[in-house]
């Protein structure tokens, strides 16, 4: 078995000091917080559970001198990069005993900052990009796992269908004997929910189904204020009328607890579909 690469896991240089092995580790850790994750369903949280202890062990080795030293040797020969040496950490740490084991570390409640601060600092910008990739991959196949079961929860009839730039596209099953109330349906999954993004969205989902009812649920992890948000909206009716007559409303989520922008004129499956989900957050 390949030996794991713990500076990359912690996103670290390998001749990182001692106090940055411990800052990046607890701002890593942070994020799979269970409370950070709960909202997920049960294998994404396990897949949290998993990086959680993966990095709880990067930490038990990089943050004892001893260990890093013995482990550095390892990885160098098995074809790693690691330094010759585990470095000077702090005066504090080299007077300590070599083999000490890190401070017991506590994750902090999800409304704070990790201690610290963020860990860019100690970070290179590739491994970092790679890391930020990896989450939200994670965050977006949960999201749209979530957003499935909901909707066959309420009842939702639709059949799937495709539409580029989406995660989800669904289009209202035909009734035998009429139409239906329900709209077509968009889901996309955003890092970050700003002015930006729902140009981007409602740019996409205007060229489908022109005389349909569409709604897009933009979902992100972060949202920009309510006041921008409403904005960009009102901005994106006015200067994109739809030719075929159909309305297009965009529903701002925040994919960590489904709270939603709500807008006056939402469609009801969506009002119901985003309340399932909330209660079940």
């Amino acid at each position: 078995m390949a030996l794991k690469n713990y500076y990359e896991l912690l996103e670290i240089a390998q001749n990182s000091s001692a106090d940055e092995v411990k800052k990046a580790f607890r701002a890593q850790i942070a994020k799979y917080h269970p409370d950070k994750v709960q909202h997920l369903g049960k294998e994404f949280q396990a897949m949290a559970a998993d990086r959680a202890a993966e990095l709880t062990e990067a930490y038990r080795i990089l943050g004892d001198e001893g260990r890093r030293s013995e482990y550095d040797r390892t990885l160098a020969e098995s074809g790693g990069q690691a330094a010759a040496a585990a470095p000077a950490s702090t005066a504090t740490s080299a007077a300590s005993p070599a083999h000490s084991a890190p401070e017991p570390y506590t994750p902090p409640p999800p409304s704070q900052p990790p201690p610290g601060g963020p860990a860019s600092d100690t970070r290179t910008g590739g491994a970092f990009t790679r890391e930020r990739g990896m989450r939200d991959e994670f965050v977006r196949k949960a999201t749209m796992g979530r957003l499935r079961q909901a909707l066959e929860s309420v009842g939702g009839s639709y059949d799937q269908s495709e539409l580029r730039g989406f995660d989800i596209a669904l289009v209202p099953k035909k009734k035998l004997f009429g139409g239906t109330k329900n709209p077509r349906l968009l889901g996309r999954f955003v890092s970050v929910v700003d002015r930006a993004a729902i140009a981007d969205a409602w740019a996409q989902a205007a060229k489908w189904g022109a005389a349909d009812e569409v709604c897009v649920l933009l979902m992100g992890t972060a949202l920009a204020p309510a006041g921008e948000l409403a904005t960009e909206i009102g901005d994106q009716r006015r200067k994109h009328g739809r030719a075929g007559g159909g309305k297009l409303v965009l529903i701002p989520v925040d994919a960590r607890d489904w709270d939603a922008r709500m807008p006056i004129d939402a469609p009801p499956i969506a009002k119901t579909l985003l309340e399932r989900l909330k209660k079940g957050a």
